[in-house]
């Protein structure tokens, strides 16, 4: 094939990329654990973000060679965001080989407010784990000085190794629990609180607050409720009691659910429930010991979700009528 100069100019330089990548990758050493180390990619990273990394902790060792062995690896599209295990010894073509597999930790992002099942549910679709291993995980038992179920699995981003056991993953939540709320536990002895009622009443302010600001609000209203020994009447409560019913665990409840024979039902029994109901993050956990003084006992979300309260019943159908009926 009689190649011209142009074309000769074009793949020369190909060429040398590929002998460079090439002597590399067959110079570096063979990795061991010993060597091993764990590198992350953010849910959001760019190639740069990617490269310039790799590049600060050392793991590069051609900066200009990493993006042509990462493009014949299959593209910058192709290195998913997790964590991978890297020997800082590996060629540019070595590393790219890495960055393109699956990664052997994955990000689980858990929001605030979710039960257990649902923690479980997310778990199961970012580890790949069958049925088996979410049971285990939801039967794990939780070793905590408070005699709760639910409420320990912290609302966090994790990093979690695909083949930790199910167990160690609840183990790895409640420790992350416990590092949140361990600055709170003498707060709530100064304050007469006991632990496992902040734990349950912040449950049910995560799921009732229509957001950060209104979370001591409603702290201050479920207080009131408490102390004159008034049914909560709260409907988060009911939700949990009855489940998922096909339209998830939060659905809207019925008038019927209202008769639910269960310890949860906060219209029918006085007090707290005997479980947290979801599981909190912090600010629903400081909203039970900085609650905001307020005469009210109701309140109400209107369509935008801004929080209206009032110190009667009458009040509260008035604020039903101007805000939920408009």
């Amino acid at each position: 094939m009689h190649l011209t100069r142009r074309t000769v100019s074009i793949l020369l330089p190909v060429f040398i990329v590929l002998c460079a990548l090439g002597v590399r990758s067959c110079a570096h050493r063979a990795s061991s654990p010993d060597t091993l180390r764990i590198f992350t990619v953010s849910r959001s990273a760019s190639f740069e973000d990617i490269r310039e990394k790799l590049a600060k902790q050392d793991f590069m060792k051609g900066r200009w060679f990493f993006g042509p062995a990462l493009l014949l690896h299959g593209g910058y599209w192709r290195v998913q965001p997790g964590g991978y295990k890297v020997d800082p010894a590996m060629s540019s073509w070595a590393l790219a080989g890495v960055l393109t597999s699956d990664p052997p930790l994955h990000w689980v992002v858990i929001p605030e407010g979710l039960r257990k099942e649902q923690v479980a549910d997310r778990l199961s679709a970012a580890l790949n784990w069958q049925t088996q291993q979410r049971d285990a995980f939801l039967s794990a038992p939780i070793a905590t000085p408070y005699d709760l179920t639910d409420g320990f699995y912290f609302p966090d981003t994790y990093l979690i190794p695909v083949t930790e056991d199910p167990a160690a993953v609840a183990k790895r939540f409640v420790n992350r629990f416990n590092d949140a709320f361990n600055p709170y536990v003498q707060k709530f002895r100064d304050a007469n609180i006991k632990a496992d009622t902040a734990i349950k009443l912040a449950s049910i302010i995560q799921r009732e607050a229509g957001g950060k600001t209104d979370k001591p609000l409603i702290a201050g209203i479920l207080w009131n409720r408490l102390l004159i020994k008034m049914p909560l009447e709260v409907d988060a409560t009911l939700q949990y009691a009855r489940g998922d019913t096909g339209s998830g665990y939060w659905a809207p409840i019925t008038v019927a659910d209202k008769k639910i024979d269960s310890s949860f039902n906060t219209y029918k029994n006085a007090g707290l429930p005997p479980q947290p109901i979801s599981n909190p993050g912090i600010d629903s956990i400081d909203a039970v010991l900085n609650s905001t003084e307020t005469p009210c006992i109701f309140y109400l979300h209107d369509n935008n979700r801004q929080i209206h309260c009032s110190e009667t019943y009458d009040g509260h159908l008035q604020n039903i009528q101007v805000y939920l009926r408009n």
